[in-house]
């Protein structure tokens, strides 16, 4: 069942989404991470009926909301349930060589964050399942519970940058099995004080995220496809939204760029408005990062 509620998403920096893509009306264009549209439908409005969008995601129920979403606008795009580390193969399906525009923007949709039944958030109980593709394999209580110790810590530790990560660890070992939100919010209660307890929750609960959906190695392969795609001038935007994902991002710019494939049009990465801020509090941590292909 689709939570109506979180069918109307709310992207993060539309209008600097759009100043720095510098829309061409007959142009080509990716949005790897659809969601539910909301970066898509502002691009597709820009776009002429020359024009062409494709849309990628994993995410079953939000490629439907999408494609509906999408629709008012017009019929000229194309969405896809692959995810955007292999856009390569969906463009030589369509038989298209070169792209105008690529955006990725990595965070949660609040179709995820607001559902009661993915255990994406710790706010609410569920099962610990955390997978974007609903088709995948292995779920969070699948690595919590089969994984060693060390390996559980390593994971908080690398994937969530959590300092307490051997203690959570040892806990979350003695209490075997764990299969739901809860469960794993009350050791993690047990483990830090309570000025601490919702940021070291939110790191817990990425770093899992990150290693159900394999997201940074994900990230890597894109980064190591994409420029060869682009056409001259074409933007690349990516919104991220913890520092790993933003390091990743930055050092590949940096090096395309000492290469001479890259001009990069943010030398510190941009931040979302204090209004924006304000109106939508999941645009506080977005960093934004966009380069053109020389």
């Amino acid at each position: 069942m689709i939570n109506i509620a979180s069918s109307t998403h709310v992207p993060v920096m539309p209008e600097e989404v759009l100043s720095f893509m510098k829309i061409n009306p007959s142009g080509k264009y990716i949005d790897g991470t659809c969601g539910l549209g909301g970066h898509s439908k502002t691009i597709l409005s820009n776009l002429s009926n020359n024009g062409f969008l494709l849309g990628l995601d994993i995410d079953n129920e939000a490629i439907k909301i999408c494609k509906k979403n999408l629709s008012v606008v017009n019929s000229n795009f194309h969405i896809e349930k692959r995810s955007y580390s292999y856009f390569p193969e969906v463009l030589d399906e369509l038989g298209i060589k070169r792209v105008d525009g690529i955006l990725l923007d990595l965070g949660l949709s609040s179709l995820q964050l607001d559902s009661k039944n993915r255990g994406f958030s710790f706010m609410e109980d569920s099962k610990l399942d955390m997978r974007f593709n609903q088709e995948g394999e292995i779920n969070a209580a699948d690595i919590i519970n089969k994984s060693s110790m060390s390996e559980l810590a390593d994971i908080m530790y690398y994937f969530g940058e959590e300092r307490r990560s051997r203690l959570i660890a040892k806990k979350i070992f003695e209490h075997r099995p764990i299969e739901k939100v809860q469960d794993l919010v009350t050791i993690i209660k047990k483990c830090t004080p309570p000025n601490k307890r919702n940021k070291t929750m939110a790191r817990v609960f990425q770093s899992f995220r990150i290693a159900v959906n394999d997201e940074l190695e994900n990230l890597k392969k894109f980064m190591g496809k994409y420029i060869k795609y682009l056409k001259k001038d074409g933007k690349i935007i990516i919104i991220s939204f913890h520092s790993l994902e933003d390091r990743i991002v930055k050092h590949c710019f940096k090096a395309s760029s000492k290469n001479g494939e890259l001009s990069i049009l943010t030398k510190k990465p941009i931040m979302s408005s204090k209004i924006e801020q304000v109106s939508n509090s999941r645009s506080k941590s977005a960093k934004l990062r966009c380069a053109v292909k020389i």
